[in-house]
């Protein structure tokens, strides 16, 4: 399954007018990673996912969640 971040990339690179050769040739990173990222690869490089996004100009960073939301199955009701 794609994830945010998958399909973020993804839609990045196309954007820029790249093919995924240009893009990861253009990024310095191999062809098999940036496909396994636009794949949604569940493991990956962290420096290497955040090579690609600073690219764009996006980057990783943590998001707090809501404890209460999590235990109620993840749905935040307020």
């Amino acid at each position: 399954m794609k994830s945010e971040l998958s399909q973020f990339v993804a839609k990045a690179r196309k954007e820029l007018g790249y093919t995924q050769e240009e893009f990861a040739a253009r990024v310095g990173v191999g062809l098999r990673f940036l496909r396994e990222l636009e794949q949604g690869k569940e493991s990956l490089r962290l420096d290497k996912v955040n090579q690609v996004l600073s690219f764009v100009g996006a980057e990783l960073k943590p998001v707090e969640r809501d404890p209460l939301a999590e235990s109620r199955g993840g749905h935040d009701d307020t």
